[in-house]
Parts: C-alpha cells; sequence; structure tokens
C-alpha cells in the first residue's frame, strides 16, 4: 500500500515536471480589460469577456490542452465528478496553470461544495490575480458561505475590472459616511 501510495507521489511530481510555463498573455488580457472598462454596452463588454477567456483557456501544452477541454466538456455535460478528476489531474500536471485551480473550482462550486472551491479560486487568483473571472468566482462562493463582507470586496475587484459583469447586480456599495460633524 505505501509503495502504491509513493509511486503515486512521484508520478505526479514526475507528471510536474514535465508541464511547461503556462503562455504569458498578461498584455493582452490588461488590454482586454482596458477595453471592457472603456466599453459602451453589455454586447461588447461580452466579446471581450468570450476573448479573455481564450487566453486563459490556453494551456501551457497539448496534454494540458487536452486535459482541460475534456474537462470542461464534462462538465458541461453536468458529470461534474468526471470533470473534477480531469481538473485535479491538471492541477497536479501543471501546478503553476490558474485555469486548472479556477474550473476544479467552479466544479466545486456547482456541486456546492464551497469549502472546497476557495483554496482553488485563491490559488487561481495567486497565478493571475487579473482573472476576472476567478475573481467573481471568488465572490460568489463567499456570498455561498456567507461571508458576505469578504465576498462584496472579491466582488468590488472584479468589477473594477470589468465593470459589466452579469454579478454586477449582487454588488452592494459600502454605506456613504456622513460628513464630520454632520447629524442626520
Amino acid at each position: 500500500m505505501r509503495f502504491a501510495i509513493a509511486l503515486l507521489f512521484f508520478a505526479s511530481t514526475a507528471l510536474a515536471d514535465e508541464c511547461p510555463q503556462a503562455p504569458d498573455h498578461s498584455d493582452a488580457v490588461d488590454a482586454l480589460i482596458a477595453q471592457v472598462q472603456a466599453a459602451d454596452n453589455q454586447l461588447t463588454a461580452q466579446e471581450l469577456s468570450n476573448d479573455m477567456w481564450a487566453f486563459w483557456a490556453d494551456a501551457p501544452d497539448e496534454t494540458a490542452q487536452e486535459i482541460l477541454d475534456r474537462g470542461m466538456q464534462k462538465r458541461s455535460s453536468w458529470d461534474l465528478l468526471g470533470a473534477r478528476e480531469d481538473f485535479d489531474r491538471l492541477v497536479s500536471y501543471c501546478p503553476d496553470y490558474a485555469e486548472g485551480y479556477n474550473q476544479r473550482a467552479f466544479v466545486n462550486f456547482l456541486r456546492q461544495d464551497y469549502e472546497a472551491a476557495l483554496p482553488d479560486l485563491n490559488r487561481a487568483i495567486e497565478l493571475s490575480p487579473r482573472h476576472v473571472a476567478a475573481l467573481s468566482g471568488k465572490a460568489l462562493t463567499l456570498i455561498g458561505l456567507g461571508r458576505e463582507a469578504e465576498a462584496q470586496d472579491a466582488l468590488a475587484a472584479a468589477l473594477e475590472l470589468n465593470p459589466w459583469l452579469p454579478e454586477r447586480s449582487l454588488y452592494k456599495p459600502p454605506p456613504v459616511k456622513d460628513a464630520p460633524g454632520e447629524k442626520l
């Protein structure tokens, strides 16, 4: 039994060593964020968001892309356990690829396992701080956990990057404090 566990550990470590660095699309994503912030309407903003997804879903190599695509296909057909297995494999293979964590978090969110989703969202954001979808996913996950104040902070960060997010209707701006000396 211990041998099997050790073999699995070394196999996953070997897989991680084979995954190349994820493509750096930060300049292109930053340009899209600037465009979505200046967008005149929801349709334009949605097209720009779709363009962002194309960059986030650009896996480090063909193997990672196949795993990502298969997991996303399983998720789309509501095979959430199968999708989770694929995203577990992707995270093991490419531990520095943000989208693996974001997709696994999304599957856990759909399963309403918010406790499992949150660490993956935090890791995705750590790896890709301007990942708008991970930020908005974190906000929704925190809402699911009943952590409203933290959710509002995460949602504010996501809306700062993309003010057109569908989740914008959930944002509650902080109350305006009275000016010094004013009474209600």
